[in-house]
């Protein structure tokens, strides 16, 4: 009956309704503009995001099945139940057969590593996988294993030589302002005090074993320390300007330079006493004539003698004299003056040709080192001997007149 109370109304209004039914989706889609609700123009279907549960044009799907007409719903996934949990889907879970993750070990347990893919042999790709491509020119290697190294070098044995620093330079040096004039400073300096000795400590007495060390010590060391003292003010110091540095090699040339002075000066010795005879002594042996002393007081006279003395001397000149005469003149002249002052200075004229024998050793040491230490040690070798005899008479186990 119809609504106008025409009969079958209701008949026709039940069957517009099924029409509407059956014409949902397609009628839906004519209102949005002709395309189905996840279908774009021209029909083709665009699968939904399985997470967000929309297409690409951002619309959220339907719960009815896309597709023809007439095609099969697509079966739920696994362990979903929409009748529980009504809307979209779960997603797939992402992890693959090939990234799943294998079980641990127990922390602290060595275990072992996987085996590779049955078929595998490094170097090359694993079965299946293609090989990447070759390596640029100008690489060290081609694909393969590394070529083996070289083994480490063995620990070397003992202490590493000092190395020289590279961007440290040494400090500059000047031309010291020392000359002549300063040696003759520091000789008249050794006279002066030697005279006043010889005055008023030693006078018309006898001299003692005490007054003759005082004569024979104080007036050299007093020089010497005036030489050094110049040098520190007017140079560089002793060390630059005298050349006056520890080094063991000096030590060996000096030796050497001084046993050979002494292969020298025992044959020339054995000459001079045949040419002047009985006059053939020296002025200390004159000196010390006729005198005895205690042990003590003859070491000390052989300390003085053997070591002091000629430190001392050669402070003055080979040292003093000799740098500035090398100054002006150079290191020949030097070598020939300072010799020949040291023979004179001795104030024993008739044994001065010995002492030219003595003094010769001695500067050549100086110049061939160019340093004072080397000439220091030949001096004290040459006055090895004398001193040992000097000793031996003081306490009285020889003559000595």
């Amino acid at each position: 009956m119809h609504s106008d109370g025409r009969p079958g109304s209701e008949e026709s209004g039940s069957d517009s309704g099924h029409a509407e039914a059956a014409a949902g989706p397609a009628g839906q889609d004519q209102a949005d503009g002709g395309t189905g609700g996840n279908a774009p123009a021209g029909g083709a279907l665009v699968a939904p995001d399985p997470v967000t549960g929309q297409d690409s044009g951002g619309r959220g799907t339907s719960e009815q099945p896309h597709g023809p007409s007439g095609a099969a719903p697509p079966s739920e996934p696994a362990g979903w139940d929409s009748s529980a949990a009504p809307g979209v889907p779960p997603p797939p879970p992402f992890a693959t057969a090939r990234f799943e993750q294998g079980p641990t070990s127990p922390v602290g347990v060595a275990t072992t590593p996987p085996a590779p893919p049955p078929g595998w042999a490094y170097p090359g790709p694993p079965p299946g996988y293609a090989a990447g491509p070759p390596p640029a020119p100008g690489q060290p290697y081609p694909p393969g294993p590394y070529p083996p190294t070289a083994p480490y070098p063995a620990p070397s044995i003992g202490r590493q030589p000092a190395r020289r620093s590279s961007w440290a330079a040494p400090a500059p040096t000047r031309t010291h302002r020392w000359g002549l004039g300063a040696y003759l400073l520091a000789e008249a300096v050794f006279l002066l005090v030697a005279g006043l000795i010889s005055i008023f400590a030693i006078g018309d007495a006898p001299p003692t074993v005490g007054t003759l060390v005082i004569a024979l010590a104080v007036p050299t060391m007093l020089a010497a320390s005036i030489a050094l003292l110049i040098t520190r003010v007017r140079g560089n110091g002793p060390r630059i300007d005298l050349g006056l540095v520890w080094s063991s090699r000096d030590v060996g040339l000096g030796l050497a330079f001084g046993f050979g002075g002494l292969a020298l000066t025992i044959p020339a010795s054995i000459v001079y006493v045949a040419i002047v005879g009985e006059d053939a002594t020296s002025a200390v042996g004159d000196v010390f004539g006729g005198i005895r002393a205690g042990p003590a007081l003859a070491i000390l006279v052989l300390v003085i003698v053997v070591f002091i003395a000629p430190a001392c001397e050669e402070i003055l000149y080979r040292g003093l004299l000799w740098g500035g005469i090398e100054k002006l003149a150079g290191r020949w002249v030097a070598f020939a003056v300072s010799t020949l002052l040291f023979a004179i200075a001795h104030f024993e004229f008739t044994r001065t040709p010995l002492l030219l024998v003595v003094a010769i050793p001695i500067a050549i040491a100086r110049l061939y080192t160019g340093r004072l230490l080397a000439s220091i040690v030949a001096h004290q070798v040459n006055n090895l001997l004398p001193g040992i005899v000097l000793v031996l008479g003081l306490l009285g186990v020889i003559p000595m007149t």
